[in-house]
């Protein structure tokens, strides 16, 4: 039987996390093919034994099952990976929304309505508990 799946060596070793967002998916992507490749190795080899009636190769099933966990281990840290990412992203978006909502309610209010909006923010901002710079 032909050993086609990749097993690391040292499994014990810390996996390489990407340092993007994009690094993630396209890990992700390539890890989804592997995880896809190993299975249908397993299938096929089991499809050949059962056919030619021979008995299962404990060792190297065992090998393919053990790639195929240390595969979808790491797409899991990588998946958890990415999330830190798109929660470093999430601020600056609110941050660009609340510029945009500030941008569109000063168009529509003349300077003294403007005035007890922004006194009224900061009278709500300092009574929670923040400090207005």
């Amino acid at each position: 039987m032909h050993e086609h799946f990749t097993l690391h060596q040292h499994a014990l070793e810390p996996v390489h996390l990407p340092d993007s967002a994009q690094g993630c998916r396209e890990r992700m992507a390539a890890l989804q093919g592997e995880i896809a490749s190993i299975r249908i190795q397993i299938a096929t080899t089991d499809i050949r034994r059962q056919t030619e009636k021979k008995t299962l190769d404990a060792a190297w099933f065992h090998r393919a099952k053990t790639a195929l966990r240390l595969k979808q281990q790491e797409l899991a840290q990588v998946t958890v990976h990415l999330a830190t990412f798109d929660k470093r992203a999430a601020p600056k978006h609110r941050d660009a929304f609340k510029d945009t909502l500030i941008e569109v309610v000063r168009e529509n209010c003349n300077d003294q309505e403007w005035a007890g909006l922004v006194q009224r923010a900061r009278d709500l901002h300092a009574s929670q508990g923040g400090h207005h710079g």
